[in-house]
């Protein structure tokens, strides 16, 4: 059969439909539940730092973190109400540095066209929210990135029934593809490199997207690689459908924070290095009290606090990193539990590695000294 007409066999076809209970896809607990704080809160003043957000954060008592409003595996409410995944992790990982508290948070739920103006408005304190790195959001936007958590590229999902082995052979297609963003932009991007044609199906939201491709409505979906594994995920039949082996683009995906306080931004960055180099140290939430107590290693004693202050220059307590890998985890831990091998998402850590492990990835700490 040609894929023509696979493409038309297809529009006749029954609907799928969205397995959206989060009971049977969400992953695990995205922290001990167990009460972890064993550290004297800070003192809710912070003499010692020139960030105005850190200052209005204290006063608050509480990180207001922008968050996706349903990215299963990045960020969702499971059943109980719970804000769960791998961003969500990294927000609980701020509160846990700045109140040695990592449930401090207040998660707020935000579109694509409205989480910078969230942010320059003051709504939010910084985005977790699967946002690309560009240069105009950079330099046009009024904000900062400050680091990534997240290396993505942008692919199609599309159904086995097709017997699709690459994303040329999508000549004709209706691609559906999110509205405003950089997804709508490396589509057009790619296709014409290529020389092909295809028929887009625009639509204004993820959610929207899924729905269309599970009813039928295009033959493929385009985003990033992991929101289409979360896209798959949902499906009443997961395994009938691939993510073809085309990346489009690179996504670098990370925290943003509004320009013009320099030291507030230390603070996220240095909140995911502690994850970071906690897992290159071999620091995990089980093991951290025990290295904490006994460990003679140079960079550990200064990590969690043991010996020094480093967290002072960020206007935080002595065992902010202690208090970040004890109560959330290290970043290895972080992706498994949420997006890696083990759970719905069924991602590999590729570029997402260490970059020391065995199959070297783009995961790198700057030195804790």
């Amino acid at each position: 059969m040609s894929v023509a007409s696979a493409f038309q066999s297809l529009r006749g076809a029954a609907c799928l439909g969205l397995a959206l209970s989060l009971m049977g896809c969400g992953p695990r607990e995205t922290a001990r539940d167990a009460p972890a704080v064993v550290s004297a809160a800070p003192e809710l003043t912070a003499p010692s730092t020139s960030s105005a957000t850190l200052k209005a954060v204290l006063t608050r008592g509480r990180l207001n973190c922008g968050v996706h409003p349903g990215l299963v595996g990045f960020s969702f409410q499971d059943n109980s109400g719970r804000w769960r995944g791998f961003d969500v992790d990294f927000c609980r990982a701020m509160a846990a540095a700045i109140f040695s508290d990592a449930d401090r948070v207040n998660f707020i739920p935000l579109s694509t066209s409205e989480r910078f103006k969230a942010l320059q408005t003051g709504k939010v304190d910084v985005l977790w929210r699967s946002t690309s790195w560009t240069l105009s959001r950079d330099a046009g936007d009024g904000v900062d990135f400050a680091g990534v958590n997240y290396y993505d590229g942008q692919g199609f999902l599309v159904r086995k029934s097709l017997r699709l082995n690459s994303a040329t052979e999508l000549q004709g297609a209706r691609i559906c593809v999110q509205t405003g963003s950089t997804s709508e932009l490396n589509l057009t991007d790619y296709f014409r490199t290529k020389g092909l044609k295809f028929v887009p199906v625009v639509v204004r939201s993820e959610d929207e997207g899924r729905d269309n491709y599970a009813k039928g409505a295009c033959d493929a979906l385009t985003a990033d690689v992991s929101a289409l594994a979360a896209a798959r995920s949902t499906l009443d039949d997961p395994q009938g459908h691939m993510i073809l082996p085309e990346i489009i683009s690179k996504e670098p995906l990370g925290p943003v924070v509004r320009q013009g306080d320099d030291a507030w931004a230390d603070i996220v960055r240095w909140t995911l290095y502690a994850t970071i180099m906690g897992e290159e140290l071999g620091i995990t939430s089980q093991k951290v009290e025990d290295i904490h107590a006994e460990s003679t290693h140079p960079e550990i004693r200064r990590l969690l606090g043991a010996e020094g202050n480093l967290g002072g220059g960020l206007g935080l307590g002595p065992e902010w990193g202690y208090n970040i890998l004890r109560q959330v985890g290290n970043y290895g831990e972080i992706f498994e539990r949420n997006i890696g091998e083990g759970s719905p998402l069924r991602l590999s850590r590729g570029l997402n590695a260490q970059w020391n492990a065995p199959e070297r990835g783009l995961i790198y700490a700057p030195p804790v000294r």
